[in-house]
């Protein structure tokens, strides 16, 4: 893919006019009104952490996010947002015009949480610590891209190019990026050419789309008595085989490869022969060759397993298997020639942060396996045992993430 270079931003002082990609970022600082809104990003980080810790406080466990998705069309629609609506599996949408119609971004961050209905989601304070189940995934990037609206609003700026933002669905889990896939082949099928979504914690940004499979073996059995019935098929001595098998397969360290059995359960009583027995498993790799590969062989791993259990015992009964597929997650990789990569460096650069690209499971896979660019980036601050109930996020000098969200929002939408 050859290297392109962006043209001018229109918006911008004519310092930007004869700016290429790789120096996007220093020319948007140049720029008296964005240096502007970087600063009252600093000023106003206060006033975001309070609406992060507000709308962390509406209920979004997986599958269930419409509290939270409709408290996001109440603030799009107070941010100015137009067009603003939610789609048919949930997603929240708002669009701000460009002048033209072309390039079209979509920003974005996700609704949904790891934890179940139930969970108790009240944000406690303890220092710069604000402690509270999915504070920093993805409340922090939900966060981020209210603030990035707001500062946009307040400095009065144009680009080139219309934003539509996105408070998206089923990210987690076996969410399965339900709201980016509908986003890409539903929604918005045909519209997006550029796409950033904002996750996690930190200042690290994501180019590389980890796929994954996962499955839901199911073995089944007509089950008896362990001593009556003693020499008929057992789904759980099928499964054993199956989960062996899974453990002895050879994964190439790179592309890195993995495999994971998560999940077992299974039978009716220590002195039953079980009716059914099942595990959930999980399949990765960056690699579209590598995971298809081992895709394949856990297939074939899966039918031989039952295959195995029906000869040990001479076919009394019969070892069916189904293998559900709860999750399909695509890979994809925008290459670091790309314009979109080449200006999100330049912008991270030019505020002196890091430059840490790294592959990851984002809202990404959809438009990378697309061939759409598309990166993730960490909304700043710092977090820490993501996932778990214990859930932290330092808001020390987070306001970098949103100042650094908002350049790249600028620098991608002209």
């Amino acid at each position: 893919m050859k290297t392109a270079s962006f043209l001018a931003v229109a918006f911008l002082a004519p310092a930007l006019a004869s700016a290429q990609t790789g120096d996007i970022g220093a020319a948007l600082l140049a720029d008296k009104a964005v240096a502007g809104a970087l600063e009252r990003l600093k000023a106003t980080e206060p006033e975001l952490i309070a609406e992060q810790i507000r709308v962390c406080e509406i209920p979004a466990p997986p599958f269930a996010e419409e509290a939270r998705g409709l408290e996001f069309k109440n603030i799009f629609t107070k941010l100015g947002l137009r067009n603003v609506r939610i789609d048919a599996v949930g997603n929240v949408l708002g669009e701000r015009p460009g002048k033209g119609p072309k390039p079209h971004l979509v920003f974005a961050a996700h609704l949904d949480t790891v934890f179940p209905e139930g969970t108790n989601v009240k944000v406690t304070k303890d220092g710069p610590w604000l402690k509270g189940p999915g504070i920093g995934d993805d409340c922090r990037g939900l966060a981020v891209m209210i603030g990035v609206i707001q500062a946009m609003n307040d400095a009065k700026l144009v680009t080139e190019g219309p934003i539509t933002f996105v408070a998206n669905v089923g990210e987690e889990g076996l969410g399965d990026l339900r709201g980016t896939k509908a986003l890409f082949n539903d929604t918005l099928k045909g519209k997006i050419d550029r796409f950033v979504s904002v996750d996690g914690t930190g200042l690290g940004m994501t180019h590389t789309g980890v796929g994954s499979f996962r499955y839901r073996l199911v073995y089944k059995g007509p089950g008896g008595h362990s001593y009556g019935a003693f020499g008929r098929v057992n789904p759980i001595h099928a499964l054993g085989r199956a989960i062996a098998a899974v453990s002895e397969f050879q994964v190439a360290k790179e592309p890195k490869t993995t495999f994971n059995v998560g999940r077992i359960g299974g039978g009716t009583s220590v002195n039953s022969i079980p009716f059914e027995a099942w595990a959930e498993v999980d399949m990765r790799s960056a690699d579209k060759a590598s995971l298809d590969a081992l895709h394949a062989k856990f297939l074939a791993a899966a039918d031989e397993a039952a295959a195995a259990e029906n000869r040990r015992w001479n076919n009394n009964g019969t070892i069916t298997v189904e293998k559900q597929s709860v999750g399909i997650r695509p890979p994809g990789h925008t290459p670091f020639n790309d314009p979109i990569i080449i200006a999100a460096t330049s912008v991270t650069k030019a505020l002196g942060f890091p430059i840490e690209w790294s592959a990851g499971s984002t809202d990404s896979n959809v438009p990378m396996s697309l061939g759409i660019p598309a990166i993730t980036i960490d909304g700043g601050g710092e977090g820490k045992d993501a996932h778990a109930l214990t859930e932290a996020f330092d808001t020390t000098d987070s306001w970098k993430g949103t100042q650094r969200a908002l350049l790249i929002a600028l620098a991608l939408s002209r």
